[in-house]
C-alpha cells in the first residue's frame, strides 16, 4: 500500500457526526462530514435498516447535522448551517424523509440547534441564544464594535463560542411553514438538553442557575410547560443532574449526576431515576464502578461524551459506559441490574438511539472509524452481534495501511495499566521508533484503534505507545483519582513504566523515543523533558506550563484546579502548589527539541501560557518552535480546518522524523 501523506489523510476521512432512528425503526438517518475542495461539508443520508445503498437527503456547501425523524417519519428536523454566507447563523430546517426540497423552520438573528420533536409531531423543541448582550456597553450595532465589555461574573467565556454575550434558552416552533417560534424559558442561566414527556405537555432540560456557574458550578433539573410559564425544580443532586430523559410512561426522570458536592471528573458519573412530579432520585448504577458516558477516546469517531440514557421500555434504560478504554453500551433495570450488551472486543461506543425495539449504535470497531450498528439479538446475554448499517464512515480506509493494534498490561505502584500498542502493519516483534501519546483530561483513556496521529505515524514505521495512566477514567473510581494533587508524580511515573515495558519486551527502541500529547497530555510531555532526557523530541499541543496563570486564564481554571487539588494562587502555600506541577518551574532543565503547538482562539488552554515556556526556552538557547493556529480553538486537531490539520500532522511527522528516526552520526 502506498504510505498516505497528511494531506490525504484529512482529505479522504469520513466522519459520522450524528444519527437518528425512525419511531417505526426502518430507517436510520445520518450526519456524514466530508472534505470537499479543503472546505467541510456535511450532508444528510438516509438508509434502511437492514442496510442498503444510502440515499441522501440534503447537498450544497453546506454543515447539515443533527438529524432528528418526526414521530410519523415523514420529516427530518436538523441544523442547517450554510457555510458560504458568512453572516447567517444555523438554523433549524425540516426535509422529507423520501426525499425533496429542505425548508427553514427558525429565522432567529442568533441562530438555533438542538431540534427536538413533540411526541405527536407537531411542534419541535429546540435551543437558541436570546436577548441582549449581558456584558454589553454601549449599543450593538451591525458592523461596529461595541464600546466595552463589562463582566461581573467570570462564567463570560467558554472554548467554542467565546464570549458568552447572551444566554442559551429553551424554544418551541410549530412545525409548519411560517411559524414563530415562542421562547420557553428566561434568566440569567442556559438551558440545555431538553426532553419532551410523552404526553407533550411539558418538557425537562438542565441548567445551572448558580449566581457564578464558573466558579462552584452545579447543574439541576428542571421542567416547564411546552406553553412556557412557571419553571420548576424536578430533581438536585449535591453535585450535578444533567442529560434528563422522561420514561415513556412519564412518571419518571432519568438522568446523569454525582451526589458528591463539588465533584469532579475523577467521580464516578452515574444513572439516575426520580419521579417526574418531584422526590427523591434513587441512584441504579451505585455498584458499578464505572462512569456513564463516552470516557474511552479514539479521533476516528464522533463521540458525544455526554450522551445520556435512552429509554428501552419503561422498566429499561441503555446507557454508555467506559470500562477499561471501551465505551460499551449497557442496559439497565430500574432495579438496579447491569448488563453490557457486547462483548468488550475493540469498541468505542459513540451514540445510542432506540426505536420499535431496535438498538441501533454508532461506534468504532475492531480499528476501523465509526459507522451506524444494529444490535443483533439484544436479549441474549454478550456476545451479541454488532451489523453494519453505514459503510460510508469507515471506507476511506480500506486503501490505508491500518496500525495493528495491541492490548498490553503492565504493572504499576497503583495496580495493573492498560496499554495500547499501535505499531506498522506487518511489523516483527523488534524495536522501532516509539513515539509514547499522552491523552488529555487526565480523566480521559485511549480507546483501541482510531486517531488519525496512529494512522500517520505508524504508516511511516513508528510504533506509538497509549497508556491509560493514573487518572485515566474507565478503570474504577480510585484509578481515576489517584492523580489527584499529585501532577507530574504518579502519572509520570506510569507514562515512562509504559516505556520501560516497551523497551523490555524488545518493541521500542530506547534510542529512538518521542513524546507527545494534547491539553493535560501537553502539559504531561513538557514535564516529563524536564524530568529527564530520555525522549529525543517532543511534541506539546495545548499544554499548560504554567497553572499559577491558567488558574484564571483558562475559562474553568479555577474550579478545575480545585478538583483536582492542584493549589490556587489565593495563598502563598496554594500558589507553590500550583507552582511545583508547572513544567515551567523546571525549564531551565528541558534540552529535548520542543514542537508547541497551539490553538490561537483556546480558553481551555490559552495561548500566553505556553507563550511564557516558548520565550523562557528561546532565552536559553534550546531548540523549540512555536506554531500558532489562528481562529481555532481545544480540539483542532480533529475539528479544525482541514488545511491547518494537515499542517500540524506534517510538522509532527518532520519533527520526529527529523530528531528521533534519523539517529545522530
Amino acid at each position: 500500500m502506498t504510505i498516505p501523506t497528511a494531506r490525504a489523510l484529512v482529505n479522504a476521512q469520513v466522519a459520522i457526526e450524528s444519527f437518528d432512528l425512525s419511531r417505526n425503526g426502518a430507517w436510520v438517518v445520518y450526519a456524514a462530514r466530508v472534505v470537499h475542495r479543503g472546505a467541510y461539508r456535511s450532508h444528510l443520508w438516509a438508509v434502511p435498516w437492514e442496510g442498503g445503498r444510502p440515499r441522501r437527503l440534503t447537498e450544497g456547501a453546506v454543515r447539515d447535522t443533527a438529524p432528528a425523524i418526526s414521530p410519523d417519519g415523514r420529516s427530518v428536523a436538523f441544523v442547517h448551517d450554510a457555510v458560504r454566507e458568512e453572516k447567517a447563523e444555523p438554523q433549524v430546517w425540516s426535509v422529507p424523509l423520501a426525499g425533496g426540497a429542505p425548508w427553514q423552520l427558525t429565522r432567529l438573528a442568533h441562530g438555533a440547534g438542538t431540534p427536538r420533536w413533540s411526541p405527536d409531531g407537531r411542534r419541535i423543541a429546540f435551543l437558541a441564544q436570546a436577548g441582549p448582550d449581558r456584558f454589553a456597553v454601549g449599543p450593538e450595532r451591525k458592523g461596529r464594535a461595541l464600546t466595552a465589555r463589562r463582566m461581573s461574573r467570570t462564567d463570560f467565556r467558554d472554548d467554542e463560542s467565546g464570549n458568552l454575550g447572551r444566554r442559551t434558552h429553551l424554544w418551541v416552533v410549530d412545525a409548519r411553514r411560517g411559524a414563530r417560534p415562542r421562547q420557553l424559558t428566561s434568566g440569567d442561566y442556559d438551558a440545555k438538553e431538553p426532553d419532551w414527556a410523552p404526553d407533550g405537555a411539558w418538557l425537562a432540560f438542565s441548567a445551572d442557575m448558580g449566581p457564578d456557574a464558573n466558579i462552584a458550578p452545579r447543574s439541576c433539573i428542571y421542567g416547564v410547560s411546552a406553553d412556557g410559564g412557571e419553571v420548576r425544580e424536578l430533581v438536585a443532586l449535591r453535585g450535578d443532574g444533567e442529560r434528563p430523559a422522561i420514561s415513556p410512561d412519564g412518571q419518571l426522570v432519568a438522568f446523569l449526576g454525582t451526589d458528591i458536592a463539588d465533584a469532579g471528573e475523577h467521580d464516578p458519573v452515574r444513572l439516575w431515576v426520580a419521579p417526574s412530579s418531584g422526590g427523591k432520585p434513587r441512584c441504579l448504577t451505585r455498584s458499578l464502578d464505572r462512569s456513564i458516558g463516552c470516557d474511552a477516546w479514539a479521533d476516528l469517531v464522533e463521540a458525544d461524551d455526554g450522551q445520556g440514557p435512552v429509554w428501552l421500555s419503561p422498566d429499561e434504560l441503555l446507557v454508555i459506559v467506559g470500562t477499561d478504554g471501551r465505551n460499551l453500551p449497557y442496559r439497565i433495570s430500574l432495579a438496579g441490574e447491569t448488563l453490557p450488551l457486547v462483548a468488550p472486543g475493540r469498541v468505542v461506543g459513540a451514540g445510542l438511539a432506540v426505536a420499535a425495539g431496535r438498538i441501533g449504535l454508532s461506534a468504532g470497531v475492531d480499528r476501523h472509524a465509526a459507522e451506524v450498528y444494529a444490535v443483533e439479538s439484544e436479549r441474549t446475554r454478550p456476545p451479541n452481534r454488532l451489523r453494519p448499517i453505514t459503510g460510508s464512515g469507515s471506507a476511506w480506509q480500506r486503501s490505508l495501511p491500518l496500525p495493528r493494534w495491541d492490548e498490553h498490561w503492565v504493572k504499576v505502584p497503583g495496580g495493573a495499566m492498560q496499554v495500547w500498542v499501535a505499531s506498522p502493519e506487518g511489523a516483527r516483534d523488534r524495536p522501532l521508533p516509539t513515539i509514547l501519546c499522552l491523552h488529555g483530561g487526565p480523566a480521559g483513556a485511549w480507546g483501541p484503534g482510531g486517531t488519525m496521529d496512529s494512522i500517520m505515524l505508524t504508516s511511516h514505521g513508528y510504533r506509538v505507545l497509549m497508556p491509560n495512566i493514573r487518572g485515566s477514567l474507565t478503570f474504577g473510581a480510585a484509578w481515576a483519582a489517584a492523580v489527584r494533587g499529585r501532577w507530574g508524580e504518579v502519572d509520570a511515573q506510569d507514562a515512562l513504566a509504559a516505556v520501560d515495558a516497551l523497551v523490555a519486551r524488545g518493541l521500542a527502541d530506547p534510542e529512538r523515543l518521542g513524546v507527545m500529547g494534547l491539553s493535560y497530555g501537553g502539559f504531561l510531555t513538557q514535564w516529563l523533558i524536564g524530568a529527564n532526557d530520555r525522549f529525543k523530541a517532543a511534541v506539546g499541543e495545548n499544554g499548560v506550563s504554567n497553572q499559577v496563570s491558567t488558574w484564571s486564564n483558562s475559562y474553568f481554571g479555577v474550579h478545575f484546579d480545585r478538583r483536582w487539588k492542584l493549589g490556587d494562587p489565593l495563598s502563598r502555600a496554594g500558589m507553590l502548589r500550583l507552582w511545583r506541577s508547572s513544567p515551567l518551574s523546571q525549564v531551565a532543565r528541558i534540552r529535548t527539541p520542543l514542537l508547541i503547538l497551539q490553538s490561537e482562539e483556546d480558553r481551555i488552554c490559552p495561548a500566553p501560557d505556553n507563550e511564557q515556556l516558548f520565550t523562557a526556552l528561546r532565552v536559553l538557547g534550546r531548540e523549540t518552535e512555536y506554531i500558532l493556529y489562528p481562529e481555532e480553538h481545544h480540539e483542532m486537531k480533529n475539528h479544525g480546518r482541514p488545511d491547518r490539520r494537515i499542517d500540524r500532522m506534517e510538522r509532527i511527522l518532520a519533527w520526529f522524523d527529523r530528531w528521533v528516526r534519523e539517529l545522530p552520526a
